[in-house]
């Protein structure tokens, strides 16, 4: 496939994502084809051929074939023509057998593709981009990092096994974390849905898979062409979004997460925070790291492997030896720690968050609230010019003026910021009431 850099682009497709040439060419059993094309014309009433095909995402070709078979079945009235194009509806023995097939199924989305054919496309689309001290440098060009850490992720990189980040709070975890799949820049293939022995998984996720500029003229639609996927979850991740889930009116599936974020990377932020525990999801997923593979089931007890293909990336605040045993933390071979800013990278983050914000700063500015961040904070974090400078702009919208990095609004700012001066608790509370202080009976 080719690489567009943004640019709109036409790219030769390879099997399996080429348009087969006849319909058992697409790799499934004629009556899940035409069960379908039945229930997307019960649902449409009046319909175009192309239409049809539009909604299965087939080629036109394919929904003519199975359209003149069920038109000699008499399942199929034509009712005109528009050019070339069929306008048809279904006959009543039609609709009677689209309303059996949706009792047996309510599914009524592309055609899928089968499990065969998803696992050689993923298995064929593992990152194949160059990653050097260059591309990594490029990835990361609005971070302020350290040599010595680009040395320790590129190699994590190269070898596209998991990577564990962890280290103190605030120290840009999390952001190095996103930005991890800038380092791939070329384009992989998403099908809209698999099937599995009748069932069908709905893979395809807008909110995680971005449409690629690029054209195909002999694809399959079944398939999309997509940048390398990236989902982020943290406190929110619970079993159940590992695993299918069925929807009980369509009787369907939709893919787990790590399932969408094959061929991409997948993040767990705040590892450790989770309502499913640490271990669990360390022996969920002990297997699939180690040998590529994951095993789901359906809600008839069918047990099916996936390819997993993910390059999956722990994030947290804690150490690695609080979260799992030697087994597992074998398993994962890139551990990098991720430390406390030193004074010239937390001066360069500075810099570059006033320079966007176009600030002007007053003179020492710059050296009074490193000084102040490492007095109040005890350590120079990387998260702390970003959320110093929010409280600044905040301050200076409320008082209708320019915000600027001054010293005034930098103790103001830190008096907010940090909770280490305030006195608080059974002391506090007996204190007198100061001027200013609501007392409510």
């Amino acid at each position: 496939m080719t690489t567009t850099n943004g640019l709109h682009a036409t790219v030769s497709t390879p099997p399996p994502f080429a348009n087969p040439e006849t319909v058992s060419g697409l790799g499934l059993k004629y009556s899940l084809i035409s069960d379908l094309f039945l229930k997307h014309a019960l649902a449409a009433g009046n319909n175009t051929l192309s239409e049809i095909a539009g909604s299965m995402k087939i080629a036109i070709v394919h929904a003519e074939s199975v359209f003149h078979l069920l038109k000699t079945q008499q399942l199929i009235e034509v009712r005109g023509m528009y050019g070339e194009d069929y306008s048809f509806s279904l006959s009543a023995a039609g609709k009677k057998v689209a309303l059996e097939r949706m009792n047996v199924s309510g599914y009524v989305g592309p055609l899928p593709v089968p499990l065969a054919h998803y696992e050689l496309a993923v298995r064929s689309q593992v990152g194949r981009t160059k990653v050097n001290r260059a591309a990594l440098s490029r990835a990361f060009h609005d971070l302020a990092l350290p040599p010595e850490l680009i040395s320790r992720l590129g190699p994590a990189l190269v070898s596209r096994s998991s990577m564990f980040l962890y280290g103190p709070s605030g120290t840009g975890k999390s952001s190095l974390a996103e930005r991890l799949l800038r380092v791939f820049d070329d384009i992989v293939a998403i099908p809209w849905a698999i099937e599995v022995d009748g069932n069908i998984i709905s893979v395809f996720d807008p909110s995680v898979h971005r449409l690629a500029e690029v054209t195909s003229p002999d694809q399959d639609p079944r398939w999309q062409l997509c940048s390398r996927p990236s989902i982020l979850v943290g406190g929110e991740l619970v079993p159940t979004m590992l695993e299918l889930q069925r929807n009980p009116e369509t009787g369907s599936y939709l893919a787990p997460l790590h399932m969408k974020a094959n061929n991409g990377v997948f993040v767990i932020d705040d590892f450790g925070r989770q309502m499913i525990s640490p271990r669990d999801l360390l022996n969920r997923w002990i297997v699939p790291l180690d040998r590529r593979v994951d095993y789901l089931s359906t809600a008839a007890g069918m047990k099916f492997p996936i390819p997993f293909e993910v390059f999956v990336v722990f994030s947290s605040n804690l150490h690695p030896a609080e979260l799992g045993d030697e087994a597992f933390l074998r398993r994962i071979r890139n551990k990098i720690f991720v430390d406390t800013a030193e004074p010239g990278i937390f001066d360069e983050i500075v810099t570059r968050r006033i320079k966007s914000l176009e600030w002007e700063s007053q003179p020492g500015a710059m050296e009074y609230l490193r000084r102040v961040c490492m007095e109040r904070g005890g350590a120079l974090r990387h998260c702390y010019p970003g959320d110093i400078c929010k409280i600044i702009e905040s301050a200076a919208e409320f008082e209708e003026r320019e915000p600027m990095l001054a010293k005034d609004d930098i103790d103001r700012a830190a008096n907010i910021y940090f909770s280490g001066s305030a006195t608080f608790g059974p002391a506090a509370s007996s204190a007198p009431s100061s001027a200013g202080t609501a007392v409510l009976n």
